[in-house]
């Protein structure tokens, strides 16, 4: 006698009983407990994070720390701080010059401050690329939201709104912040803290 045939349902419903029988049978035999414990593999430490943020310690650049007191770390691309007492230690990344010939290395400090700073190309920046404008304070500023200006002449702290900039070597010579941390930073140095750029 022949069968009779077979509805979709009816199939779908016998393959997915047929399927679940030897889980249910599996899942009774399995062993009560936890999983035996599988050690993961040692790994040599990974080179790919340039912005490695090693701590710094201050007697390694300063005399004495009697003032706030900033590290600017090229090689790591981290900006370090301490205040006067050397009880709050942070760090922040940063941007860092583009090349090695618009980094100026050594001891220095900030002379002023400005919030909502405007920007004026120089003129190595304006040999670079001529059609560079004078811009006010903005989102277009490239040197965002707040800016502490050193004793050497065009060189910088200060904030970016292109975000893509932190982490890598892409400014003029200038040390850049995200915004939110420049805000912090500034709120926390006064004019004649100490600068060190290594």
């Amino acid at each position: 006698m022949p069968r009779p045939p077979v509805s979709r349902r009816t199939f779908l419903i016998s393959a997915s009983a047929a399927g679940l029988a030897p889980a249910a049978a599996l899942a009774q035999q399995a062993p009560a407990g936890p999983p035996p414990l599988i050690p993961a593999p040692v790994l040599p430490p990974s080179r790919r994070n340039i912005s490695s943020f090693a701590s710094q310690d201050w007697r390694d650049h300063f005399e004495r720390l009697d003032r706030v007191s900033i590290v600017c770390d090229t090689t790591s691309r981290a900006l370090h701080y301490w205040n006067a007492d050397g009880s709050d230690y942070r760090i922040y990344p940063t941007s860092v010059p583009a090349s090695e010939e618009l980094t100026r290395r050594g001891y220095t400090e900030v002379v002023r401050k400005r919030v909502g700073p405007d920007w004026t190309p120089t003129a190595s920046m304006k040999e670079r690329n001529p059609e560079l404008r004078y811009m006010p304070p903005g989102p277009d500023n490239p040197l965002g939201t707040h800016a502490m200006y050193l004793s050497w002449p065009a060189y910088l702290i200060h904030g970016t709104h292109d975000t893509r900039k932190i982490g890598r070597p892409s400014s003029d010579g200038c040390i850049g912040l995200y915004n939110f941390a420049i805000e912090e930073l500034f709120a926390l140095t006064p004019v004649g803290a100490q600068v060190r750029v290594i």
